[in-house]
């Protein structure tokens, strides 16, 4: 039964998300809290980004040096250099981290990409 059906189920003024949480099959209720986490885990873009990172813009371009105007553009690009995306996610407040996944490792943080090598530099 979708969940509207039974949100008004036998009652015109209807129920609370919890009583309608509560009426549902435990496993269902399982799935649900675990996509919900799945789903605050995961954000997409740089703006999303931002946002949750209580920045604006001007701010994040302060912290970058540079002008307002580039943050959006940086916003909008599908395509980012790691360095500019460890950056930004600095500027934001928040530390990088590249996750990789091999079938035959599993899931391991990779280190070292994006950064600034100047020891290769000299």
């Amino acid at each position: 039964m979708p969940i509207i059906s039974q949100i008004w189920k036998d009652d015109k003024m209807g129920r609370t998300l919890d009583e309608v949480m509560a009426s549902l099959p435990q496993e269902r209720q399982d799935r649900i809290r675990a996509r919900a986490a799945e789903m605050h885990a995961e954000i997409e873009g740089l703006k999303a980004l931002r946002k949750l990172a209580q920045r604006s813009q001007e701010q994040i371009a302060q912290s970058l040096g540079i002008k307002q105007p580039s943050v959006l553009k940086i916003e909008r690009q599908t395509d980012l250099y790691l360095s500019t995306l460890r950056r930004f996610v600095e500027a934001a407040g928040g530390k990088l981290e590249l996750r990789v996944e091999l079938p035959e490792t599993g899931a391991f943080i990779l280190t070292g990409i994006g950064e600034l090598d100047t020891k290769d530099a000299a």
